[in-house]
């Protein structure tokens, strides 16, 4: 009975979530691309800095230890971008597309700076591959991460009190929402096709539930370890947001628009601030 409920709470919140961000982000705010992007990174910056990193640091376990963890995770995710701007280096270059991923690639090779240019409001061409490839796969193995280490909260939450697993799922369903709206915008940059990027993301959400199982079996030993997959999952949303969102912000726009990114970037702060700030309390 407590194995089901976990289920049904995890797939709920990891996948339910994913799907609430993706009605927002390709319905009511489709057409504000520029400022999806802002906000992105302004709500995987909190994601990472005001609900993560503060969870992980509450634990017993020694700074200098989580540190060095977010250390390790940042030239990871720096080495992981190195591997696929590599790959699709050789990939273009040997003229051989392989699959819909390399088709998703070639399509966005011969229209990127279209694309750039339209949604980004002449984003510098400078950027072309750069924006084709950057965060996708780093935000999804954020993502699993992220998603896996909640699936072990909602667990342990359901072993405690089913009322309390209710609670614990809703918590993460809502405030997973504004991160996954990040992560959708991220993931339409290496590919403009909505349909891949949210079975990407679903995906990754659904890891939830194998956390949850896993949180089930195990819940005792893998606890100690929550710390260190928060510490991960944070590594990759700041990076991503860094190496990837905040330098295409960066281009000379009209100061009306540069305040328009600055307000997007802290709506996308206010709202994870906001609802991890109310799931905490709970």
């Amino acid at each position: 009975m407590t194995l089901l409920a976990i289920l049904m709470g995890t797939l709920a919140a990891g996948i339910g979530s994913v799907w609430l961000a993706a009605l927002l982000s390709f319905g009511v705010l489709a057409r504000y691309t520029q400022h999806m992007l802002s906000l992105a990174a302004g709500a995987l910056l909190a994601t990472a800095f005001m609900h993560l990193l503060p969870e992980a640091f509450e634990s017993q376990a020694g700074a200098k230890e989580l540190f060095a963890t977010l250390l390790v995770g940042l030239v990871f995710f720096f080495l992981l971008d190195k591997a696929e701007l590599w790959h699709h280096g050789h990939e273009h270059h040997g003229g051989e597309h392989h699959g819909p991923e390399a088709a998703a690639h070639a399509q966005h090779d011969h229209t990127g700076h279209v694309h750039a240019a339209h949604s980004h409001h002449g984003h510098a061409h400078g950027h072309g591959h750069g924006e084709a490839r950057t965060g996708g796969w780093a935000v999804l193995a954020g993502d699993s991460v992220h998603a896996f280490g909640d699936g072990i909260l909602i667990a342990s939450a359901f072993m405690a009190d089913l009322r309390l697993g209710v609670v614990a799922a809703l918590a993460v369903l809502v405030h997973e929402v504004p991160h996954h709206m990040g992560d959708l915008v991220v993931l339409r940059q290496t590919s403009n096709n909505r349909r891949a990027a949210l079975i990407k993301v679903s995906l990754a959400g659904a890891v939830t539930a194998l956390g949850g199982v896993v949180g089930y079996a195990l819940v005792d030993q893998l606890y100690d370890y929550l710390p260190f997959f928060l510490i991960m999952a944070s590594s990759s949303f700041i990076y991503v947001a860094l190496a990837d969102l905040i330098p295409q912000l960066q281009k000379r726009v009209t100061a009306r628009e540069t305040v328009a990114q600055i307000a997007w970037l802290a709506i996308g702060i206010g709202l994870v601030t906001l609802i991890s700030g109310i799931a905490h309390h709970h």
